[in-house]
């Protein structure tokens, strides 16, 4: 056996006490939000009604390279990370491949996921700021979770707009949330003008993440001092996620490794951005050249069938637009979509990368995720939630990869959370009945259609 551990904790000592801003090294930036009331930039000042302002500055700031993280955000960290860098030494003898593969586990809380890490600091910028309370929304629920542990935490009322089709998939979830002081609404909902619109133009919908957010901000908005969060997508939760990826590369540099493949599932781009976010910075300046792969659901394929443009970031139309990988804002998923990964666009940050070459991307039926996701969790003991099992298939074709070169890569791979709130689409895989849906170039033709029209950028 090697000598290197199957698990390595970095000490308290030896965890970051800043965030890594990758806009800081990216040569050129991401195009700069749109003002949908002007049609112009958005000023930081114009996102002071939807968000709390110290997190307006960190979503518009692409100058500060590091970030001090406050130490009231690293004592609750300190609750639950640093979190273990594991070597899969049981699915590399299983493949019978030369490649060594590590994952960064981020499951070891009660919200099940890396959610939690800028939940955190949301939660404390609002209490710092006085708000009276918060509303956001959740699509499988991690997020939803994690924000009201930390709302419980310092003390801040939660209202949480729950896409519609998980709300019923996973009625535990909104169990936890309510222990932890949440209200927990099912999206669309009767309880807001665009939730009613939604719902009489298609009563029967599952909902979606944009319909959620469009909810969620108009409560925001409508409910005095309140503010809205978001748990993905943005710039400042990449920022806050670097997290991940920093004990990452400390805990790499401990064994004397470092990734020639990283691999990471995308839906908003959260845990995928923060993963990479060290190892880019590398890429970016020259240090190291890791190839790195986003793994994408093929019922939900931004990044490899999307259009790099334009569009909303919710449903209803009134946040900010943003340049990114879309599917279009009226995109749904099928309901037959199992887990996260729903939404329609990717994270502006990373859609830049992509596009510019950094990156690259793959779209993978769900079937064949839950396949490896099975074999996953019989060889390395942990059920992984189905977002992370796209990044465990991607791990898995690479290591395959590799033995039929016989180069001896070294993978890496986040490991987001746990499935353990995921059972009923486990048992559809194991009873045979979980069936794969891609959407139609029509489908997607129809909700590309839609895209805002942005006089002298987006015509």
């Amino acid at each position: 056996m090697s000598k290197i551990p199957h698990r390595l904790y970095l000490t308290e000592e030896q965890m970051p006490t800043q965030w890594y801003n990758l806009r800081a090294d990216m040569k050129e930036q991401p195009d700069p939000l749109i003002n949908p009331g002007t049609m112009k930039p958005a000023q930081v000042e114009d996102l002071y009604p939807v968000f709390c302002e110290k997190l307006a500055q960190q979503e518009m700031d692409a100058e500060t390279r590091y970030f001090d993280i406050p130490e009231e955000i690293l004592e609750m960290y300190k609750i639950y990370r640093p979190s273990p860098l594991i070597r899969a030494y049981n699915l590399e003898k299983a493949l019978d491949t030369p490649a060594k593969i590590y994952f960064k586990f981020e499951g070891n809380n009660t919200s099940g996921s890396h959610k939690l890490n800028s939940a955190i600091a949301q939660a404390y910028y609002a209490k710092e700021q006085g708000l009276a309370g918060l509303t956001t929304e959740t699509g499988a629920g991690q997020w939803g979770t994690a924000l009201s542990e930390a709302c419980a935490y310092f003390g801040l009322p939660l209202t949480v707009f729950m896409v519609k089709v998980s709300y019923e998939q996973k009625p535990f979830r909104k169990a936890v949330m309510e222990t932890f002081g949440s209200s927990v609404i099912a999206s669309p909902s009767e309880t807001t003008n665009i939730g009613r619109e939604i719902l009489k133009s298609d009563p029967t919908t599952g909902g979606s993440l944009g319909c959620a957010i469009s909810e969620a901000v108009e409560k925001a908005v409508t409910s005095p001092n309140h503010r809205y969060v978001l748990g993905s997508v943005l710039n400042q939760v990449l920022l806050h996620q670097s997290i991940i990826g920093l004990e990452t590369k400390a805990a790499m540099e401990i064994l004397g490794e470092y990734p020639d493949v990283i691999v990471g599932c995308a839906g908003g781009g959260s845990n995928l951005g923060g993963l990479i976010a060290p190892f880019m910075q590398d890429k970016l300046t020259g240090k190291a050249n890791p190839r790195i792969v986003a793994v994408e659901p093929a019922s939900c394929p931004s990044f490899t069938r999307g259009k790099y443009a334009y569009d909303f970031c919710d449903t209803g139309r009134i946040t900010p637009m943003a340049k990114m990988y879309t599917l279009g804002s009226d995109f749904k998923p099928s309901a037959n979509h199992a887990g996260g990964l729903r939404y329609h666009g990717m994270s502006p940050i990373l859609s830049k990368l992509y596009h510019d070459g950094y990156m690259e991307a793959v779209a993978v039926e769900q079937t064949k995720v839950f396949e490896a996701a099975v074999q996953f969790a019989k060889l390395e003991t942990i059920l992984p939630a189905p977002e992370s099992s796209h990044a465990i298939l991607g791990a898995i074709d690479e290591a395959l990869k590799c033995k039929e070169s016989g180069e001896a890569k070294t993978i890496l791979f986040g490991l987001t959370g746990t499935g353990y709130f995921d059972m009923t689409a486990y048992s559809s895989y194991n009873e045979g009945t979980m069936s794969d849906y891609i959407p139609t170039d029509e489908d997607l033709e129809r909700s590309l259609a839609t895209l805002p029209k942005i006089p002298g950028i987006q015509e």
